[in-house]
């Protein structure tokens, strides 16, 4: 049960603090000296004592007197009322206790403060009227009337020395003033002509910001049922999915004024400028929303606002509402061939690595909350977004208090406050509380069929010549697309198109933006013949073995062409969106990751090169989550969180366990050698039954330098392919070529000569019209039902 409080009446009165116990005792004794002090001003030859004698015997000085004996009085009685219950429960009870009564009953306690507040006043002008009066020589009442000529005579010194002050402030104002300027731009509902069918491939998303902005439009929707309009939207996810478009197409909807907030705008040289900003940018939106009933600011790249987030704070994890978005590929480096999820591990594993929170935030980055931004900033934009409103107006605020008259509350300021962030960890977590930011939104990569409907928007703008099929399929080979890459593609393809003399955007031009964008221009470098064949073989390993054991991905491109960070890559999608992996996914990882040295090994009797240092890396730290973390072997318990703890390594021997006692569980380390062992072998297995496969492809990528994944296919699978023709890698004599040329380039690597035998040749070949591509079955798995994720490629 609950017990309910009752306010009980005090024992003894309120104590008062010092300054309301002496202010009026200080009032009427400066008073009173002061009168003294004008007559000794009248007459100067009158000495201090004389002159306080005679103040003893004026009215004026004996009224003063009195009133401090009247005080001195008052607060006796409540000294005594503060320390003797009695005492005070006789005159708050009984001698006034009628008169308070009947006070409480015709005023309120705001008329009651308000009456006891004249009364003051009019204490304080009786008091400045004796010292006037005694000051020019006549009756308090008439000095009160000479007053106003006393301050129109004394004017040009007061407009001096306020004229003085003026400059002076101004000079800091004038400077402040100039820094607070820029990094605010207005736009006016005719200034925005975005609109919701302008963003694409992010309906889920754009579904929930339409609800907000019924909410602005008619709020009473929702307030005359008890609620409150949200104010702060937050799109958080990867550069280029859409987050400022969608703000635009917002502010175009609704018709409101669009305010855009500069991420820059904040960074100040001097301490204080940010607070007038955001001071500024607020009454300029309280203006805009009342003039246009509402307003709609938004806020670019917040992480900007400021160092205090998870990161700064030593938080852990992401706020509400946010998980780490998808990693995008990295490229090659022994890297990129990892499935998503395998990435954006590695990825935390690096970042376990970097610099802690703590050094970050003594180092300080520049933003609101410390480095750049000033101190007070993020606070002062934390108070506009969720505190207490003023009253608006002079008149209301001043003359109508004075009047003894409540100020009208102030009005619903509708502004509607979107963020947009691809850092969500660095925000503060007071700005992502509900109340400033009611909702977060992800904004992600498209899906397939948003991927789709974005580049049918885009090649709708120009010329081209691709069908449906091939857009599907274009939408499949990108999948972590976003709005801005796929239009930057489809300018490329376009700009491709025009240098070659054509107006319209072909499949082989789309397919050549592609390969530009993701991998960069090739360094304009050869191989010498036999590194060219090594670097072939090498990336042939891992193009087998993916296609072999991945049921659910297929290869998207193969190249020996050197970049800036690679020396060939291969890179494997999937073709259709997934949100799982599995055991078997990331023991394909690690088979195509060791194919390099497996293969190596194979092709070069028991040589191997430092280029499978980085394979080696991601595959042991594959295998080491997978035994140790993600509950794949034979553990079950998590390594991380027994690190974390403290509590010792899982699989480990007991802390009193004797030496030779190492049955009872094998080290962690000995058993993900042992996994990394058997896939090893297997791996090598894989690559024996198809050798041929292996050099086949590696003379494509010889001859070609660069393969689409169809065309690797084709190769493997000994038929026509888009640009390649494979079938000539059926005939049993060429493979046997390709023997010799490679036992001649064996022994070129041991003597670090030239190979004596070239390179067989290619007959010519036609490539297939765009509308006949083959689009076959995914690759039958031939060894252990492994099916992996993931893009694989080699440093």
């Amino acid at each position: 049960m609950t017990e309910i409080q009752v306010d009980t009446p005090r024992p003894t009165r309120k104590r008062l603090s010092f300054w309301d116990r002496v202010k009026f005792l200080l009032l009427f004794v400066a008073a009173w000296f002061a009168i003294v002090w004008a007559s000794m001003a009248n007459d100067p030859i009158l000495p201090f004592g004389d002159a306080v004698r005679l103040q003893l015997r004026d009215a004026k000085g004996i009224v003063l007197l009195v009133l401090v004996g009247l005080e001195l009085v008052r607060q006796l009685h409540f000294l005594i009322s503060e320390h003797a219950p009695g005492y005070h429960r006789l005159w708050a009870e009984g001698i006034f206790g009628g008169f308070e009564r009947s006070t409480h009953r015709k005023f309120s306690d705001w008329t009651r403060y308000r009456i006891l507040r004249v009364f003051k006043w009019l204490l304080v002008i009786a008091v400045l009227a004796l010292i006037l009066g005694q000051v020019l020589k006549t009756s308090p009442f008439t000095a009160l009337f000479q007053l106003p000529a006393l301050i129109w005579s004394a004017a040009p010194l007061f407009l001096q020395v306020i004229f003085v002050l003026f400059v002076a402030v101004a000079q800091f104002g004038a400077i402040f003033w100039f820094l607070s300027r820029g990094g605010v731009e207005v736009y006016f509902p005719d200034d925005v002509k975005t609109r919701f069918t302008d963003v694409w491939g992010q309906d889920h998303v754009l579904e929930r910001v339409k609800e907000n902005i019924v909410y602005l439009e008619n709020p009473e929707a929702i307030e005359a049922k008890g609620g409150y309009v949200p104010g702060g939207i937050l799109l958080w996810g990867p550069p280029g999915t859409g987050k400022t478009l969608m703000a635009e197409a917002v502010a175009g909807e609704t018709g409101k004024p669009y305010v855009f907030v500069d991420p820059g705008a904040f960074i100040n040289m001097f301490f204080g400028v940010g607070v007038l900003k955001v001071k500024g940018l607020f009454r300029k939106l309280r203006k805009l929303a009342l003039r246009y009933g509402g307003v709609i600011v938004f806020f670019d790249e917040a992480d900007s606002l400021g160092n205090r987030g998870a990161l700064a704070q030593g938080g852990g994890g992401f706020p509400r509402g946010m998980t780490p978005a998808p990693f995008q590929a990295a490229g090659c480096n022994g890297f990129s061939y990892l499935s998503n999820d395998s990435r954006w591990m590695l990825t935390q594993n690096a970042a376990a690595a970097a610099p802690s929170a703590t050094d970050k935030a003594q180092v300080g980055f520049p933003g609101m909350g410390g480095g750049g931004g000033g101190m007070g900033t993020l606070e002062a934009l934390l108070t506009e977004l969720s505190g207490l409103k003023k009253p608006r107006g002079f008149v209301n605020r001043h003359v109508r208090r004075v009047l003894g008259m409540r100020p009208k509350p102030p009005p619903k300021y509708r502004i509607l406050v979107m963020m947009a962030t691809n850092l969500p960890e660095a925000l503060d977590e007071a700005l992502l509380r509900p109340g400033r930011i009611d909702r977060i939104y992800k904004v992600g990569y498209p899906t397939k069929a948003g991927r789709v409907r974005t580049y049918d928007g885009y090649l709708d703008k120009v010329k081209h010549e691709l069908t449906p099929e091939q857009i599907d399929k274009l939408a499949t080979i990108t999948p972590y697309a976003t709005g801005a890459t796929i239009k930057d593609m489809v300018n490329e393809a376009l700009i491709t198109a025009i240098r070659d003399g054509r107006d319209a955007i072909t499949w082989r031009d789309i397919i050549r933006a592609k390969q530009l964008k993701e991998l960069g221009p090739a360094e304009n470098v050869e191989y010498i013949e036999r590194e060219r064949h090594a670097v072939a073989v090498h990336e042939a390993c891992h193009a087998v073995v993916a296609y072999r054991t991945r049921h659910h991905m297929e290869i998207d491109i193969a190249t020996i062409e050197k970049g800036s960070g690679y020396l060939g890559m291969v890179a494997s999608i999937p073709p259709e969106d997934q949100f799982t992996s599995w055991r078997s996914h990331y023991e394909s990882d690690i088979c195509v990751a060791l194919a390099s040295l497996a293969g190596e090994r194979m092709f070069f009797e028991g040589d191997s090169s430092s280029g499978v240092s980085g394979d080696l890396e991601s595959a042991t730290s594959v295998a080491t989550n997978m035994e140790g973390v993600w509950g794949m072997g034979s553990t079950v318990s998590s390594y991380a969180a027994s690190s974390r703890i403290g509590s010792g390594t899982p699989g480990g021997a007991p802390p009193n366990a004797e030496k030779n006692d190492m049955s009872v569980r094998r080290a962690l380390a000995d058993r993900i050698e042992d996994n990394l062992g058997v896939l090893l072998k297997r791996t090598a297995e894989i690559l024996e039954e198809n050798r041929r496969q292996v050099l086949a492809l590696a003379h494509a990528l010889e001859s070609h330098k660069t393969l689409t994944g169809e065309d690797v296919v084709a190769v493997l699978e000994g038929r026509p392919g888009p640009l390649v023709d494979g079938t000539v890698y059926a005939d049993s004599g060429f493979l046997t070529e390709l023997e010799d040329y490679h036992r001649a380039a064996l022994a070129a690597h041991r003597t670090h000569a030239k190979p004596e035998m070239t390179m067989p040749g290619l007959v010519d070949f036609e490539p297939v019209p765009n509308d006949e591509v083959w689009r076959g079955p995914a690759p039958v798995n031939s060894h252990n039902g492994i099916a992996p994720s993931g893009t694989d490629g080699e440093s």
